[in-house]
């Protein structure tokens, strides 16, 4: 579902440099920090970051409003290890130096579910091996969608990239420890809609 534009937005982020992420500052990560690409409204990141405090969070998002949301979450917190990026993954990971992250989270992105914009979901061939580059040694991908045609198609695209499966599920039910439920997973979870859900391993 589309996130009606909020006007406040814009001007939130700009008043809140303190949970902003800035673009130079991507190529001074160190192998602690965890991204999550397409953060939302911020639920996934603000529950992430108080549960793991010693970590390093790092939320991108394109969309405006979400991103107002989010930063709202952080601000209200206090929180201090997680962080924003405004903006998209795809004009900034050429900054990010490789073998720099630790995790990487890809949480019920955008399917684009028609066949000409396939290129742009975000387990398309050349993002998978953007982030084969950008993780370290034995760094993590982890993926989870409600879209059964696009977890498919994640399948398909993984099988050309260098990435290790550690774990594939059809019907994910239980919670990893390094975990939490987004919005999104939490209404299809409440519905009873099947999660699908994978962890590849550099």
């Amino acid at each position: 579902m589309r996130t009606k534009y909020k006007p406040w937005a814009l001007p939130y982020i700009n008043e809140h440099s303190e949970v902003m992420f800035q673009e130079e500052e991507f190529s001074l990560i160190n192998d602690n920090s965890i991204l999550e690409i397409g953060s939302g409204k911020g639920g996934f990141i603000l529950d992430m970051s108080l549960k793991f405090p010693n970590k390093n969070f790092i939320g991108i998002e394109r969309n405006v409003t979400c991103c107002g949301f989010c930063a709202k979450k952080l601000v209200e917190n206090k929180i201090t290890n997680a962080k924003l990026f405004f903006g998209d993954f795809e004009k900034i990971s050429s900054l990010i130096m490789d073998g720099s992250i630790e995790t990487i989270f890809l949480n019920f992105s955008d399917p684009w579910p028609k066949k000409r914009h396939y290129k742009r979901r975000l387990t398309a061939t050349k993002f998978l091996n953007e982030y084969y580059r950008i993780l370290k040694k034995g760094g993590r991908l982890i993926f989870k969608t409600d879209n059964k045609d696009l977890f498919e198609f994640s399948n398909e695209t993984l099988m050309e990239t260098s990435f290790k499966v550690i774990s594939y599920t059809e019907d994910y039910k239980e919670l990893d420890e390094f975990d939490s439920i987004t919005e999104y997973e939490k209404s299809f979870r409440d519905e009873g809609l099947p999660i699908y859900r994978m962890v590849l391993e550099k």
